[in-house]
């Protein structure tokens, strides 16, 4: 919970503006769900550079597969690793689980984020339409 501030920063740098109370309250759903995970990057000083948020799926159809929701890395250390370790503890902690398979969306304006995840062994395997609507 120490570090809410820091994700919300981080989040916002990539376009996902939230201040730290909305992202104290989001983090303690996630925290208190097992199925939900969030790693963290840190500077050899403690700060926050990076964070992944994973969430294990269990559905009828398909064995559990884990879904990176967020993937975020300071823009100041990009391309140095951190992204790479961050993805690795999202694989790990989905395998830990039972999770066979782990997922990602990925905007398509993000271009670089496309290449990294390709880079990491990731494969586009649908184009979809994502819908919404306002509750």
């Amino acid at each position: 919970m120490a570090d809410a501030a820091a994700l919300a920063r981080l989040a916002g740098e990539l376009g996902y503006p939230a201040d730290e109370t909305q992202t104290d309250r989001r983090l303690e759903h996630v925290l208190s769900d097992k199925d939900q995970q969030i790693f963290v990057a840190e500077e050899s000083g403690g700060a926050v550079v990076g964070w992944v948020h994973v969430h294990l799926g269990r559905w009828l159809v398909v064995n559990p597969r884990g879904e990176v929701m967020g993937l975020i890395v300071s823009s100041a250390l990009r391309g140095r690793g951190v992204g790479r370790r961050l993805m690795q503890a999202a694989e790990a902690w989905t395998k830990e689980q039972g999770g066979t398979l782990l997922t990602l969306r990925s905007n398509i304006v993000r271009k670089e984020a496309h290449v990294f995840y390709e880079c990491l062994g990731y494969k586009v395997t649908k184009t979809s339409l994502n819908f919404s609507k306002t509750l």
